[in-house]
């Protein structure tokens, strides 16, 4: 089963937890046991999984990827984003996390957010249930 989920974000850096949506389409799919893949097709956003508790951590994150990879850095490609680029190689554009009884092996503090670095844009999340 393939399904997209589409994101709105609405300014340059955001962290969108996602992990309530990725469990309805394991849902809708009755799947009980596999994986589920994510992949984020874009060059300057990406997926990862962290703890979805404290949103403090989210800020934390986008602090010190902002100090590692600021902005403005005389970089040299030309349309300007280069430092999103970057943070997407850092991230990455993939995780995937096993399926159990028809629910995701998340740890108990764990949530899964989609990364933006060049927004505001229409974004998508492609998820692949595989079976098995």
């Amino acid at each position: 089963m393939l399904r997209y989920l589409e994101i709105i974000t609405q300014k340059r850096t955001h962290f969108e937890d996602i992990t309530e949506e990725v469990q309805k389409i394991i849902d809708e799919s009755n799947v009980k046991e596999g994986i589920c893949y994510m992949y984020v097709p874009h060059t300057t956003a990406g997926v990862f999984i962290n703890e979805n508790a404290d949103p403090d951590v989210k800020w934390d994150v986008e602090q010190t990827l902002e100090k590692l990879v600021p902005w403005e850095n005389n970089y040299k490609h030309i349309e300007g984003n280069a430092a999103a680029h970057i943070k997407s190689i850092l991230v990455g554009t993939n995780t995937f996390v096993p399926i159990k009884d028809g629910k995701l092996m998340l740890g108990t503090w764990q949530g899964i957010f989609f990364a933006e670095f060049d927004g505001p844009r229409d974004r998508k999340v492609i998820i692949k249930i595989i079976e098995g």
